[in-house]
């Protein structure tokens, strides 16, 4: 009995040797751990980072809840990234609570099972629960490394994008109270905040991060140099600029597969089919046009002839039904029409003549970014996010049934729109001032003109801006 125990200890000692050689020969890779709440978020918005990760000597894992895609109907796109994923069940909605615990419990077992050097969180849902179970981790590792005689040093920096925090101006009082109060305490267990606009950039720099071990980033001369610096703001996610690039050829095909004339007016809208999606006030108002030139008998035309125009929503959502049956109450239908979730985004800019983004809350548009790498005349709501991207005559002030009327007459009969950028600190006819975000002397500078506006918002600046961030770690 003894000697058939030695026999099997002296076999698994030769099997841990022949592991530990093996691991000496290939030392294993950092692991870098993204989560998001929905699953398709990263193959949407974040292959940039997967890449960057990868190319620092990152092995890159992902959690989210699978069965729940969003921007598309399957994971299909995630086959052949060679991104490990893990299943977390997570919910969107902050008050589902036995979720959210659920939630926390998966992520609390996943942080435990791999060492992970490097966590990064998007998405509120995600990233609340993510930070939070890696908070309790680090203090469970934390305890280990002191009572081994270590300095107990945080298990991984954890990184936070925020896409637009819920508390903005002009945001519901209930926003301000619930998600406010949560984003100031979640701070506390941050590294490093992103975001991607200058109102909740100026807003996160209040808030007061984790103190831990100083960054350090390299300097021309190869020095380390010591960072002080825990909020950052980047440029959305980046548009590979050379996807949109002007085709007459394209833009005739997707016309008239569309079913459009030669000189139809094309508007077309991308975005979820949700109530902060607001596509209803632009269906609305092309209503009201309709009605104008019905009252006066044709003698003001607004819409210059019903059969000279059509609107394309792309998009998909829990609002499908209710935005059908609010086109066909106007008598719109047939010029108004629900495409659904799209692939061919590129072609449907190519063949619009106007993008119109009438959301309640962004934080840095892609949609709109990707229509103005497209070169199609945009009108957007005054809302943070479309501020640094559209001057004052492209952006509609109070986001009403009237204002977008006005301002889709002027498109539609070729009116020139202002599109001059304003000054600094004047720009969409506001005083910064007003806003509650004051902008220093030498502070952040947003681009002058269409060219520079269309450098800041590529690919290959966001990605200088992100590999930076990730440096540091």
């Amino acid at each position: 009995m003894n000697y058939k125990v030695s026999e099997k200890v002296q076999r698994k000692e030769k099997i841990k040797n022949k592991k530990e050689r093996k691991n000496e020969e290939n030392p294993p890779k950092k692991k870098a751990l993204i989560v998001t709440t929905v699953s398709g978020f990263v193959p949407q918005f974040e292959m940039n980072n997967v890449y960057i990760l990868r190319k620092l000597g990152y092995q890159v894992h992902y959690a989210s809840n699978f069965r729940m895609p969003a921007y598309g109907d399957d994971n299909e796109r995630l086959k052949g990234t060679g991104i490990i994923c893990h299943q977390v069940d997570f919910e969107r909605s902050p008050y589902k609570i036995l979720a959210a615990v659920k939630a926390y419990l998966q992520m609390k077992k996943l942080l435990g099972r791999y060492d992970f050097s490097l966590l990064h969180c998007h998405t509120p849902m995600g990233g609340t629960v993510a930070r939070l179970a890696a908070a309790a981790r680090k203090r469970g590792k934390k305890v280990e490394l002191k009572m081994q005689g270590g300095e107990g040093k945080h298990a991984c920096p954890v990184i936070y994008t925020a896409h637009g925090f819920h508390f903005f101006k002009g945001a519901p009082l209930l926003n301000w109270l619930f998600y406010y109060p949560a984003e100031r305490l979640l701070a506390h267990m941050t590294d490093i905040l992103v975001t991607v606009n200058r109102e909740d950039y100026y807003r996160a720099k209040k808030f007061h991060l984790r103190k831990r071990e100083q960054f350090f980033e390299k300097t021309e001369k190869g020095e380390r140099e010591p960072v002080k610096k825990q909020v950052f703001l980047i440029n959305g996610v980046g548009i590979d600029l050379n996807k949109y690039r002007e085709d007459s050829e394209l833009r005739e095909a997707k016309r008239k597969e569309l079913g459009l004339a030669a000189d139809e007016f094309m508007m077309l809208s991308v975005g979820e089919l949700t109530r902060g999606k607001n596509h209803r006030v632009v269906i609305r108002a092309l209503a009201r046009l309709c009605e104008i030139e019905k009252k006066t008998k044709g003698k003001l035309s607004p819409l210059d002839l019903k059969d000279k125009w059509k609107y394309f929503i792309a998009g998909k959502g829990a609002e499908y039904e209710r935005l059908e049956k609010l086109i066909e109450s106007n008598g719109l239908k047939g010029h108004v029409m629900l495409l659904g979730y799209r692939t061919d985004i590129r072609a449907l800019l190519a063949a619009a003549d106007c993008f119109i983004f009438p959301s309640k809350r962004e934080g840095m548009p892609v949609a709109l970014m990707e229509a103005l790498a497209a070169g199609v005349p945009c009108i957007a709501a005054d809302i943070r996010g479309c501020r640094e991207l559209l001057g004052k005559g492209e952006l509609v002030r109070k986001n009403r049934v009237e204002d977008y009327c006005r301002i889709i007459y002027k498109l539609i009969h070729k009116s020139k729109l202002t599109t001059e950028w304003e000054q600094e600190e004047n720009y969409s006819g506001d005083d910064e001032k007003q806003r509650k975000v004051p902008i220093p002397p030498g502070g952040i500078k947003r681009p002058e003109g269409m060219e520079e506006l269309r450098g800041w918002i590529s690919e290959e600046n966001v990605k200088q801006q992100m590999e930076k961030i990730y440096r540091l770690i």
